[in-house]
């Protein structure tokens, strides 16, 4: 029987340590940080596509279903267009509809913290894409109500899985000096997939069944996906900490390595391989990596203060207001007299373009500039924007420019900074032995947050009126510049065990 790098085999387990203690302190730090005292790693560009790339898809098929549903909810409420006889359909079979991948991508979440360390993340990517594959074939085909949204929770939980795996695996793949980029250009990737969704969505939108075809659209999509998850190689990092932690057999689990980094940097390092897997093991015993992690781990010393940076990105990454501005865009610029404003996939598209063009600008400047710096910046352009908005309602709703400029503003800012930054810092920031519980963790508090910032909006609005609650937003801004400043390392330029090392 060949040997499998990622079947663990049933050999003792090393015996459980302590991590080394390090409680929150406070990070006062410059913002941009020059200095650097390792060498660059080795590594071709074409090698150092495929491992992003096939990942990567897996966020565009999320972004996509984002679009793609905005559009479908439309055709599928339609007596003439929708093709099925249960078109009337309540507000809330509507937002189960809508909301449904997102609770697929909670239960996602909750399945990764079981598996993700014992299956690995190249595994983990490829059950994603059969999820993938399997709900949009069943969302597409579905004759009935309830296997609509049986579809759009396995899809969902596919999602939950890839937003969990594919910033993991592009980490602990992607040279250093290349890795914020990389991790920003999957972002890239959902911002892209979501404009794709709105302009495939409109062009369906008008047709009979149109809902069908755009979920059905997307198909070869995880096909390929899956078939180039199969064709990467392991995570070479994820081989070694099972090496160290006596997980199968040590000296096949290293070879297994050092060949999996060869593919991963192409031939430039085929003389080298053996001596940076052997710099990489040596690091990663030095921080107690070889020692077996217990789950109490996950809430103490450096574990500990790596999820109170993620958890609190990825919080205020959802409680600045994000979804809620989104849903103000159209009847901004309706309300600005734009021509577009009566076509709500417009505006979408409209606004996904600017996403598109400000998640470019971030994944150029990002290994250049550092984290902190984009971080500290564009939650500053977002409070403005957002105390802008908030003065629009309450003061100069007769000035609708003051709303646009603000709206532009505030998408603009939020994709140069947590839009792909949050992504970034939860990816890079855990110890290994725990990096896949402690995402897991993160993506769970980021998508319930998605969901209860969603599901409170409506009743705050109501009761606060619209231009408190943007001011809220804002005031909320205030303290993450705060968060960041004191709490946020700077991981530019750093590999992940110096990361551990430094900042932790």
């Amino acid at each position: 029987m060949g040997f499998d790098p990622e079947k663990p085999s049933s050999v003792s387990l090393g015996q459980v340590g302590d991590s080394s203690s390090g409680g929150i302190s406070l990070v006062n730090e410059p913002l941009i940080k020059e200095e650097n005292h390792h060498s660059p790693e080795n590594y071709s560009v074409l090698a150092a596509i495929p491992p992003f790339l096939f990942p990567a898809l897996g966020a565009l098929l999320f972004g996509y279903e984002i679009g793609a549903t905005s559009c479908a909810t439309i055709s599928i409420k339609s007596p003439t267009l929708s093709g099925i006889s249960w078109y009337n359909l309540s507000s809330v079979d509507v937002g189960i509809i809508t909301s449904g991948s997102l609770y697929g991508a909670l239960i996602g979440s909750i399945v990764a913290f079981s598996v993700a360390d014992i299956i690995g993340r190249r595994k983990e990517l490829i059950l994603a894409a059969f999820l993938y594959l399997v709900g949009a074939i069943v969302t597409a085909a579905a004759p009935v109500f309830s296997v609509l949204i049986t579809g759009r929770l396995m899809y969902g939980i596919g999602v939950g899985l890839t937003m969990h795996a594919a910033p993991m695996y592009i980490a602990e793949t992607a040279p250093s000096q290349i890795r914020g980029r990389m991790i920003s250009l999957k972002e890239f990737f959902t911002v892209l997939g979501m404009v794709g969704g709105y302009g495939i969505g409109s062009l369906w939108v008008t047709v009979t069944s149109g809902w069908r075809y755009m979920y059905a659209t997307i198909i070869p999509l995880p096909v390929i996906m899956g078939i180039g998850m199969c064709w990467l190689p392991a995570s070479p990092r994820w081989l070694l900490l099972r090496s160290l932690q006596g997980k199968g057999n040590v000296e096949s689990l290293q070879q297994a390595a050092i060949k999996s980094l060869r593919r991963l940097r192409g031939s430039v390092v085929v003389d080298s391989s053996v001596e940076q897997v052997n710099e990489i093991l040596a690091e990663l015993s030095s921080v107690g990596e070889d020692k077996e992690a217990t789950l109490g781990e996950i809430f103490q010393g450096k574990c500990l203060k790596a999820l109170t940076i993620a958890g609190g990105l990825v919080l205020l990454q959802q409680i600045t207001g994000q979804p809620s501005v989104l849903y103000y865009a159209p009847s901004i610029l309706q309300t600005a007299g734009f021509s577009a404003a009566t076509d709500a996939t417009r505006i979408s598209i409209l606004l996904g373009l600017l996403k598109l063009v400000m998640t470019g600008v971030a994944v150029i400047v990002i290994d250049r500039l550092g984290r902190r710096p984009l971080l500290v910046c564009g939650v500053s352009g977002m409070m403005i924007s957002l105390f802008l908005m908030g003065s629009y309602y309450i003061f100069y709703n007769t000035v609708p420019a003051v709303a646009v400029v603000a709206l532009l503003l505030y998408v603009s800012c939020y994709q140069l900074s947590f839009g792909p930054i949050g992504w970034l810092m939860i990816s890079e920031i855990f110890p290994l032995k725990l990096r896949g519980r402690g995402i897991s963790i993160a993506v769970l508090v980021n998508f319930g947050t998605n969901a209860l910032v969603t599901f409170a909006f409506s009743p705050l609005k109501e009761l606060l009126g619209a231009g408190v609650l943007f001011c809220g937003f804002g005031v909320i801004c205030v303290v993450s510049i705060f968060f960041i400043y004191f709490i946020v390392p700077e991981t530019k330029g750093l590999t992940l065990e110096e990361i551990e090392a430094k900042c932790l």
